[in-house]
């Protein structure tokens, strides 16, 4: 091999192509070296590793991705073999890693979004502005509003309802939460807002009881969804 360590992307992560000829230790330093020549690249991202030219014991692989983990931002799930049903466990392993983690990263959006703007986010979103009557956000995880939320929130879009919508000035059109849904012209915690509008404190919604229920902002209520 003219490099003895080669890395080749693949549908599920990341095939290591190795030298069978120089020492393990010294193979670790150039597994190393390419791995953080790469970090930028694969900065945070979840893979499945894959070996190619050389046999390696089980605590070899260890050692290799116990290296990776150590010294890069990269996070190796599982290691690929030849055996497809390992290889199709092993991507589905991501896949339901990556669902379980929408509701803890996050997107920005900064401006004002208008009446028919919709904004789709497959992780939670802080919305730096407001969100006018007939404008719309959609998030798999939590909806945050660093403004005045009047239109349409929905979170929890894949069903989660744990996830929550906060907003600086809470007055919504409509607000759901995995399956539930609250509107401002309903009998209950949305319509009750219309009675605060002369004092503006930030707050939160969440799911209790299957019903949808707004409260001021505590550091308290925040320790607890």
């Amino acid at each position: 091999m003219s490099q003895p360590v080669v890395l080749k992307s693949n549908p599920h992560g990341i095939n290591l192509i190795l030298d069978d000829r120089i020492p393990f230790q010294e193979l670790l330093d150039e597994i190393l070296h390419k791995f953080k020549e790469s970090d930028k690249f694969f900065k945070n991202a979840r893979i499945a590793l894959s070996f190619e030219g050389r046999e390696l014991s089980q605590e070899e692989e260890l050692a290799i991705v116990d290296l990776i983990s150590r010294n890069t931002s990269i996070d190796v799930v599982c290691i690929l073999d030849n055996n497809s049903l390992r290889d199709e466990i092993c991507a589905r392993k991501i896949q339901e890693f990556d669902e379980s983690q929408s509701g803890r990263t996050g997107e920005f959006y900064k401006g004002t979004l208008r009446s028919g703007q919709v904004i789709e986010c497959k992780t939670s979103i802080v919305v730096l502005g407001d969100v006018n009557p007939g404008a719309k956000i959609i998030a798999k995880g939590n909806i945050v509003v660093l403004g005045s939320l009047r239109g349409n929130a929905y979170a929890g879009a894949a069903g989660d309802e744990h996830t929550f919508v906060a907003a600086l000035d809470m007055d919504p059109v409509q607000i759901k939460i995995g399956n539930v849904i609250g509107r401002s012209s309903d009998r209950g915690p949305l319509s009750a807002i219309k009675n605060r509008r002369k004092t503006l404190e930030p707050q939160v919604a969440v799911v209790m009881d299957d019903s949808i229920l707004i409260e001021p902002i505590t550091s308290g209520l925040l320790m607890n969804i």
